[in-house]
Parts: structure tokens; C-alpha cells; sequence
């Protein structure tokens, strides 16, 4: 097919260009998406006026499509602040300590609870609900710390993150640029995503496997003495071993149990006197509080755990209506908003209505500051696509954008090779170099283009090649491979140098995607 192309076409490539050296530099990349979009527009309408509107065109655009995904990350976060101010979410995670005897079941523990956690609601909150929780229960049992970093890293930030196949933001985003149904990018990416962390896994614990001692308390006592200078984490651990913030400013530790597990001290001390009715009252008030926080560590669970056999009996039987992608992320949120009216009843009866409503503001500020910087990155890469270029453009209703990414692709087709694997390693590789940026997801919009855009040519189906430019993404940029990301957490709870981190993890990393990619092409 011959393709004419004109100025915008180049200025779009130079864009793309730019965006990639950009992250390849290691430096933020939303500047040269805005200044991108407004060339394009300009260029391609030869208005000014257009150009400057495009600007803001895009960012609408965008925020319009991916907002759902704004939305399901404030009310999961919401609902997590109301479980923390009691002390449930620590309660969550403490029955798992009992079978953690050695350094080999400390290993599989840590695999499994970051996992299930990170899968449900985002390595965020994961990583310092087990920091605070169950590494020094690791530790102690006889497991390295660099080995729990690695454990940690790889199924939360990595295995967890790389398929988000419960919340389902990534794949929404990697299908809304590619094209495709976002549900099929979801199972795709579950399967890969389980391929390279299971690979990773395998190699990292034999790696460390020689590191491993008997378990002792002394363990426990030497990790909790290295200071901040030993693992080099900005604002890190208390040297008493406290709870590091994590990147929305809360801390793995909540002032809810903080107070719970203090009061029985205080309580003990006041009954040595004859107990008065203050006393009496501040004492049911802990004893309550207790109660309140143990139910709601088992209601979670168990609440989402219904919501996974109810998909499952919908995926594979006819008894339930089977849930796309939109609707189980909506049942997600859904079952999040209902937790947090609940927690925040129970935390403060008489005035739930405001905590309820400070919770959901610092949901939607985490979700901003998480994940508002895709929105004018994407914005840039939704102008080269043509379900939307007509509207940053501002063409009439009825008019069809211009597509410049598949135009480009497809003048480029009888440069490339046409072959699967070539191409599907390719998409990795520009996966994995946009993700240097760090934040995991800024990528996915153009993994996504070229998915859709390549995937014809090369007789594969885009769902796939947008799954693989998930994998090299999120896995690079969400927080295994590159130090200033998400993996400074990691680094931090675990008091490893985050350096050494990213480079352990490395080989276990990069040998799992290839393996995944090359099992992909041929199973897809």
C-alpha cells in the first residue's frame, strides 16, 4: 500500500524521536509530548489557533477516555486509607507470619502475599503493608535482604503490575491505543506476566539461595541496626526499624494500630489502680477498636475473594453474566466505595461524612499524582490515532482524523522485516527503553500504537504485540530494572542499596521477557 506522507507525518516521527531519547536521557518526557502535539497540529492545519488548542485538546481527550482509570485507583486508595486508620490492613497480612520458619518458605510467603496484595490494590500499598509486617519476620527466619527486595520487586512491582489483570489499568490503556478489546490484552498479559515472574523467581532464589542462614533473632537485631548510609534510601527507615512513607507521603505503619498496640501497656497500668470511668471507657474503646480492626481484616479478603469466584464462574460457565473489562473494574470499584463507607462508620460514627470525604480527596490526589502525567503524554500519542484525532483537531463531528502512526508504519513496510519475532522484540525493546522513564505506564500509549499499527502488517494479532510492549514496560519502568522508580520503596523497606538492587534483578528480569516473548509468538 503506498502512503503519501506529508510535513505532519515527519513532524509526528520526530516527536516519537524525541520522546524516546528523552527517555533514554532518564528526564521527564511530558514537555516534549505538549510541544510535540502542538507541532503536529500546527504543522498539519497550518493554524496557529489549532496548534495552541491541540494542546489542550489532547489532555481532554485523553482525560476523558482514561479517566475510569483515575477513578478506580482514588477509591481503592480511598478504601485503603480507611482499613489503615484502624489497623486492619497490618491484620491482614499477620497470619501469614506462622508459617514463615525458614528462608526458603520466607521466600514463597513473601512471593505469594505481595502478589495477591499487588494484584488486587497496586504494589503501593503492598510494599509497605509487608515491610512493616512481614519482613522482619523474613529476616529473621534466615532470609538475605537483597533476596526479599528481589521477592518483593518481582511479583509486586513486576508480576503483579505488568498484567493488572484485577484493576485493569494498564491493560485499558495498551488496548485503547491499540485498538483492540482490552479483555484479550488482559489474558495475554496475565500469561506473560506469570512467565517472566516465575523465570525471574526461579533464578533469583537459587542466586541467593547460598546467602541464606539459620533462622535467629540476631538476624533481625543486625538488619534493624544498619543505618540510612547502608542502603542509601532518601528519607528511609527509622533506625528503630519504623515504617519508610511511601510515594503518596502515608507510611507502612497506621496511627490506628500505633494506638491499638499501645493502649493494652497503658491499660495494664491503670488497673493497678482502682479503675475509674474514664479509664474504664478509654479501655472498651481500645478493646473495641481491636474488634473492629480484626473484622474488617477478614471482610476485605474475603469480599474480594467472592469477586474472583464470581468472575471465574462468569469466565467459564453460564451461571453469572460474564464481566468485561469496564464493568469488573466497576464492580471493583464498586465493592472499594462500599468498604470505605463502612471502615469509616466504624472508625468515626459521628462524623464518617467527613473522613469519608477525606479519604476519597486523598484518593483522587494519589491517583493525580500517580497517574496525571500519562494524560498529556498520551494525548500526544492519541493525535497519531485516528478514532481521536479528529477531536484534538478539531474537525467537525463527522469528519475522519488523519492517521499518522499507521501511515507511517505502513510507508515503513517494505523497509522492515516481515517477521513475528523480529517485530514482537522490537515492540519489547521500545518497552522496555520507555519505560527508563520510571513511572511504568507513560509508555503504554505508544506500545500501544505501534501494536496496533504493526500487528497487521506482520500477520499478528495487536493484542499480543501490545501485551509484549506491556511487559517490557511496566517491568522496566514499574519498579525491577531502574533505580528511580517505585524500587527505591523496595529498596528502602528492605535496607538494601537500590543500585545493587536494579542490577540483581536485571538478569532475572530481561531473561524471562525474552523467554516470554519468543513463547508468545508461538503460542498467540
Amino acid at each position: 500500500m503506498d502512503v503519501s506522507l506529508t510535513a505532519a507525518h515527519w513532524v509526528y516521527l520526530g516527536g516519537i524521536v524525541v520522546i524516546l531519547g528523552t527517555m533514554l536521557m532518564r528526564k521527564n518526557i511530558v514537555v516534549p509530548a505538549v510541544i510535540g502535539t502542538f507541532l503536529t497540529a500546527f504543522v498539519f492545519s497550518d493554524s496557529l489557533v489549532t496548534g495552541l488548542a491541540s494542546i489542550f485538546n489532547a489532555s481532554l481527550v485523553a482525560a476523558r477516555e482514561l479517566f475510569n482509570i483515575f477513578l478506580i485507583i482514588s477509591l481503592v486508595t480511598a478504601m485503603l486509607g480507611a482499613l489503615r486508620q484502624m489497623g486492619a490492613d497490618r491484620l491482614m497480612v499477620a497470619p501469614f507470619r506462622r508459617v514463615m520458619r525458614g528462608g526458603t518458605s520466607s521466600f514463597v510467603v513473601l512471593a505469594v502475599v505481595t502478589y495477591t496484595i499487588s494484584l488486587f490494590f497496586w504494589p503501593t500499598p503492598a510494599v509497605p503493608l509487608i515491610g512493616a509486617v512481614l519482613i522482619p519476620v523474613a529476616i529473621r527466619a534466615g532470609l538475605p535482604p537483597m533476596a526479599v527486595g528481589m521477592a518483593i520487586a518481582i511479583c509486586g512491582q513486576g508480576m503483579a503490575l505488568s498484567s493488572d489483570y484485577i484493576i485493569k489499568v494498564a491493560p485499558g490503556l495498551s488496548a485503547k491505543s491499540a485498538g483492540v478489546d482490552p479483555d484479550v490484552v488482559a489474558d495475554r498479559a496475565l500469561v506473560m506476566s506469570l512467565i517472566v515472574g516465575l523465570t525471574a523467581l526461579l533464578i533469583a532464589y537459587f542466586t541467593q539461595r547460598r546467602h541464606m542462614r539459620r533462622p535467629a533473632p540476631e538476624l533481625l537485631t543486625d538488619w534493624e541496626s544498619r543505618a540510612e548510609s547502608d542502603f542509601g534510601k532518601p528519607g528511609g527507615d527509622a533506625p528503630d526499624g519504623g515504617a519508610a512513607p511511601t510515594g503518596d507521603g502515608t507510611t507502612g505503619r497506621a496511627p490506628a494500630q500505633t494506638a491499638t498496640t499501645a493502649a493494652p501497656q497503658a491499660s495494664t497500668t491503670v488497673l493497678a489502680e482502682p479503675v475509674t470511668a474514664s479509664a474504664r471507657q478509654v479501655i472498651d474503646d481500645t478493646f473495641k477498636s481491636i474488634r473492629a480492626a480484626k473484622t474488617f481484616a477478614v471482610l476485605v479478603p474475603t469480599a474480594y475473594l467472592a469477586f474472583i469466584v464470581y468472575l471465574m464462574v462468569g469466565k467459564f460457565t453460564d451461571l453469572v453474566p460474564d464481566l468485561k473489562g469496564g464493568d469488573a473494574a466497576a464492580m471493583v470499584g464498586g465493592i472499594a466505595a462500599l468498604i470505605l463507607f463502612a471502615a469509616a462508620a466504624t472508625n468515626d460514627k459521628k462524623g464518617f461524612l467527613e473522613t469519608t470525604s477525606e479519604h476519597l480527596i486523598d484518593g483522587l490526589v494519589f491517583a493525580f499524582k500517580a497517574m496525571g502525567i500519562v494524560i498529556p503524554i498520551a494525548g500526544f500519542f492519541f493525535i497519531g490515532n485516528g478514532d481521536f484525532s479528529a477531536a484534538i483537531l478539531g474537525l467537525p463531528a463527522d469528519a475522519t482524523g488523519p492517521t499518522l502512526l499507521f501511515d507511517l508504519v505502513n510507508a515503513a513496510q517494505s523497509h522492515l522485516p516481515q517477521n513475528a519475532f523480529v517485530t514482537s522484540f522490537g515492540i519489547l525493546a521500545i518497552g522496555m527503553i520507555a519505560g527508563l522513564e520510571g513511572s511504568g505506564f507513560t509508555g503504554l500509549p505508544l506500545t500501544g500504537s505501534l501494536a496496533g499499527a504493526l500487528g497487521p502488517a506482520v500477520g499478528m494479532d495487536p493484542a499480543t504485540l501490545a501485551a509484549i510492549g506491556q511487559m517490557g514496560n511496566i517491568w522496566s519502568g514499574g519498579g525491577t530494572l531502574v533505580a528511580w522508580s517505585s524500587l527505591i520503596a523496595v529498596a528502602g523497606f528492605a535496607r538494601v542499596p537500590v543500585l545493587e538492587l536494579a542490577r540483581k534483578c536485571f538478569v532475572p528480569v530481561v531473561s524471562g521477557l525474552v523467554l516470554s516473548t519468543a513463547l508468545s509468538v508461538l503460542i498467540f
